[in-house]
């Protein structure tokens, strides 16, 4: 065969494969947009004005703090400044803090007139700073943080846990009790809106929750006969009970991503559970520079995925056939029909062009919720990227021995 047909041959068959990928793209885009669990979608909320309920139960908020005296003065005076009609008490385990982190939650509750005490002693407005104990052999940091505030916090009707760096709209408990006592909830839990200032705050941090809601649709967690179970854990009301029903936090004391480890606790005991968007709460945690939001997600992408690098190495591949293969396509067969490219060369543009705009589509009411310009969502393809290398890089670091490194702290695998 002479050489230019042979030419000609590889490049039909090249541009074969490269349609036929585009096309499974666009069908997998097809599934996500129209049959995913809406997960793109973000109008999954609490009810604006929940039905009251006959009487208000007994909450205690619990926050695990390491190093949080930066952050405390912004969010604890929202947690003591709560409007909530029931009883509600506040531990905050200062887990092995160097920066004063205990000293400054009490200076709050003393400004915010709250009672500085023991939580389970039942008196409303009462704040309790627990100095944790070090972090035994089979916990997880958090994990044991919070299960100290558990054990400090008596016997409550719910466990309100959240997060140091974590902000809420004075009316947020109500709403969540509320909504926990009208459906008989085990967990109702809101995604936070993270922190978007900063230019790659903006430029990452929508599609952080974007992927987050993508492996773990709101609306399937929800719902009872779902088997997906996920929580956000910047806000957790637990309800006390079916939490002792499901073992306690000991059943997840090895968890590194303990939120969604407390969902699957509860709904695969039997509890009724909630996970949903809000601008209610808040985080205000700053994550000013890549590196500091590239360590956020290295932090505990390769934990995500159980430790495994061929769970790694099939997750990077996913997302780049799945995000960077559709403009690619686009891009190519834009070229090959320019070179003079058949019907092929036309159907491989056409594809890549539906799969780009499906996933666009679907990224714009994330960017509306974080009150930025729809012009950032043909840009997905190369966000998804960075997080490609961020997962990649979190696989990295766990087998140099520098796994989930967080305020002194590294992670050592478990299986």
């Amino acid at each position: 065969m002479p050489a230019g047909r042979g030419r000609c041959w590889q490049r039909a068959a090249d541009i074969v494969v490269a349609a036929a990928l585009a096309t499974a793209a666009l069908l997998a885009w097809v599934y996500l947009v129209a049959a995913h669990g809406g997960y793109w979608r973000t109008g999954h909320r609490l009810p604006v004005s929940p039905a009251e309920p006959a009487a208000w139960p007994d909450v205690v908020a619990v926050i695990p703090a390491r190093n949080e005296a930066e952050m405390l003065p912004l969010t604890l005076p929202t947690l003591l400044g709560q409007d909530y009609q029931g009883r509600l008490r506040i531990v905050l385990v200062d887990d092995e803090s160097s920066d004063g982190t205990g000293k400054v939650a009490q200076t709050a509750g003393r400004a915010a007139g709250w009672r500085i005490g023991t939580a389970d002693g039942g008196q409303d407005r009462t704040l309790q700073v627990l100095r944790g104990s070090p972090t035994p052999p089979g916990w997880a940091g958090k994990v044991w943080a919070m299960s100290q505030g558990v054990a400090a916090a008596g016997q409550p009707d719910f466990l309100w846990c959240t997060d140091a760096d974590i902000a809420f709209a004075p009316g947020a408990l109500g709403s969540l009790a509320a909504a926990a006592v009208h459906d008989d909830l085990a967990l109702v839990s809101q995604m936070a809106l993270l922190r978007a200032v900063a230019g790659w705050e903006r430029l990452l941090i929508p599609a952080f929750v974007y992927f987050f809601a993508q492996l773990y649709p709101f609306p399937r967690v929800s719902s009872p006969g779902s088997r997906t179970a996920a929580a956000a854990g910047g806000c957790m009301l637990v309800r006390a009970g079916a939490l002792a029903r499901a073992g306690g936090l000991a059943r997840i004391a090895s968890a590194r991503i303990d939120d969604v480890a407390l969902g699957r606790l509860l709904k695969r005991a039997g509890g009724n559970c909630w996970l949903g968007l809000t601008t209610e709460v808040v985080s205000v945690r700053p994550y000013a520079g890549l590196a500091d939001i590239w360590d956020m997600v290295a932090r505990s992408a390769y934990t995500q995925l159980r430790y495994s690098v061929a769970a790694v190495a099939a997750a990077v591949a996913g997302l780049c056939w799945l995000y960077l293969g559709p403009p690619a396509a686009a891009i190519g067969g834009i070229g090959w029909l320019a070179a003079g490219g058949g019907g092929t060369a036309a159907w491989l543009a056409a594809a890549g062009l539906a799969g780009w705009a499906l996933m666009t589509v679907s990224y714009l009411p994330m960017l509306r919720l974080y009150r930025l310009s729809p012009l950032r969502g043909p840009g997905l393809p190369l966000i998804a990227l960075l997080y490609a290398a961020m997962t990649a890089d979190s696989a990295r670091r766990h087998l140099a021995g520098r796994g989930g490194e967080w305020k002194g702290r590294i992670i050592t695998p478990t299986r």
